[in-house]
């Protein structure tokens, strides 16, 4: 959980800086893919890392 909370904090403070959607879009993934990765029980990493790539892209894609 401790993992958890950290991710949520980089991406509360990846949002009040002002930046792109590709940054605030891979920010909220990675704090989303971390979310459910622990609470199914898988590697928080591994979700960060691909709900971060996840929002990225729709973020690019937004823009």
């Amino acid at each position: 959980m401790k993992k958890l909370a950290i991710t949520f904090a980089l991406a509360a403070t990846a949002m009040s800086i002002s930046a792109c959607s590709t940054l605030k879009g891979a920010a909220i993934g990675g704090a989303g893919g971390a979310g459910v990765a622990a609470a199914t029980g898988g590697s928080v990493q591994r979700g960060a890392s691909v709900g971060g790539t996840a929002g990225a892209v729709v973020g690019t894609v937004a823009d």
